[in-house]
């Protein structure tokens, strides 16, 4: 346990799921565990990502349901954006304090403000000097800001979140997750959204005609896609903003939203200092999370990694620290499959090997299903849905992709074929709810 020379077993940077989920019950074993954090306690994901994101995406797909069931129910639908955003501050407000109880609950020290090492052992949190035998670096990502002429114009994701009237025209450069998320989010309020691509392709790690899907299904209702659009600069005209992009076109709009990605936060920790190194994509660790300092140790999005920075990873890698700390592991870190999913309408949801992947290699085949052939897509009148299994030599699933309104239930219903290697006989086992997305998915093993 604790060495009496330093004030804690391991201190953590920062409050996300790359530290709690781990931190609580590490402190509950009677570690010596506290937690540094400046801003909200429970990091990005429960006050300015997931948690938000989702909330404001909730009336969508009732939309889109209420669409599809056109005469069996007859009562218009509108989305209220300003009820809906003060929806979302109701579900997230609590959080902060809900996370910063458990942590306190068990034992575990919160120190507000910023840390900084002064060496491998030593931080300073706003003047005050504090020792740990282990430090775990778990700052996350912030977003990335566009290095144009006046691109101070340009908003990130937070400060669209927390509009309390939604812009009539928006323009959104980049094509990744927060891009198409969003992009879906104001349409189906009533934006007008012009989405502003870098190259050619959106949601590049998912599988292209499913990604050009939704995009086509998002034209329908009026969003525009601009490809390899090449925003040169910003500027101000009065009330509006104009985006200048290709060679010389302009695009006047009321706000702009900057979704260029997501880069680590890795400056003034004083990493450098004790020769922590890392790079554009993250810190570097070994297969054991420790960096290149031995008693440092790196978790969540912060992390250079080739696996997703989602919050399902961060948590995975938490809670190995966790065992690791514990003396419950010496092992490496051995990631399981990470499911992911873009909150588009329709989803696109995927964990495994890739449609890509698995076309390149003569040892596994690709299955691809209409999904509306089941009876049970046609309740709610489906429009669209498809998927692609990804089997190896043996049968076992070893990869799946859909794309349709409830893409995210049926790659979490999948999950155990894929992470377990399910045989055959075994998935005959597994008995669904019925009638379920589960039991409709599970048909097509």
């Amino acid at each position: 346990m604790l060495e009496k020379k330093y004030d804690y077993d391991v201190l953590y940077l920062g409050s996300g799921h790359g530290t709690f989920d781990g931190a609580i019950p590490l402190a509950s074993k009677g570690f010596k565990v506290a937690v540094v954090e400046s801003g909200l306690i429970g990091g990005t994901c429960p006050n300015r990502g997931c948690n938000a994101k989702i909330t404001l995406d909730a009336p969508v797909p009732l939309q889109r349901e209420v669409e599809d069931l056109q005469g069996i129910v007859t009562t218009p639908i509108a989305l209220n954006w300003s009820e809906t955003v003060k929806h979302k501050h109701d579900v997230i407000k609590d959080l902060p304090e809900f996370i910063a109880g458990l942590l306190k609950k068990n034992g575990v020290d919160i120190l507000h403000g910023h840390g900084k090492f002064l060496d491998s052992h030593t931080l300073d949190v706003d003047g005050k000097q504090v020792t740990a035998a282990k430090v775990v670096i778990a700052t996350g990502l912030h977003p990335h800001r566009l290095d144009i002429p006046g691109k101070d114009l340009a908003h990130d994701s937070s400060e669209f979140m927390n509009l309390t009237e939604l812009p009539a025209k928006i323009a959104i450069i980049g094509a990744g997750y927060i891009s198409l998320e969003f992009a879906t989010i104001a349409n189906a309020f009533g934006s007008e959204v012009t989405v502003l691509m870098h190259g050619q392709k959106a949601l590049r790690k998912f599988h292209q005609p499913f990604v050009e899907h939704v995009i086509t299904d998002l034209e329908k209702r009026g969003v525009h896609f601009v490809r390899t659009a090449s925003v040169s600069h910003l500027e101000k005209q009065e009330t509006a903003t104009v985006v200048h992009y290709g060679n010389g076109k302009k695009l006047l709009v009321d706000w702009v939203l900057d979704a260029t990605g997501r880069i680590p936060n890795v400056e003034n920790l004083g990493l450098e200092k004790i020769g922590v190194k890392y790079d554009k994509d993250g810190v570097i660790v070994n297969n054991h999370l420790q960096t290149t300092v031995s008693n440092v140790y790196a978790s969540g999005d912060v992390v250079k990694k080739t696996q997703p920075k989602l919050t399902p990873t961060a948590i995975f890698e938490s809670t190995y620290l966790l065992h690791l700390f514990a003396g419950e592991t010496a092992e490496a870190i051995n990631y399981p499959a990470i499911p992911s999913v873009v909150f588009t309408s329709p989803r696109i949801a995927r964990v495994g090997l890739s449609v890509e992947e698995a076309e390149k290699s003569p040892t596994h085949t690709v299955v691809k299903n209409n999904v509306l052939d089941n009876w049970y897509r046609q309740v709610t009148r489906e429009t669209f849905g498809e998927n692609a299994l990804v089997f190896d030599k043996d049968h076992h699933l070893v990869g799946a992709t859909e794309v349709s309104e409830h893409a995210e239930d049926v790659i979490n219903s999948l999950l155990p074929a894929v992470e377990l290697r399910l045989e055959p006989e075994q998935i005959e086992r597994i008995v669904h709810l019925f009638p379920t997305i589960g039991s409709a998915s599970w048909e097509l093993l």
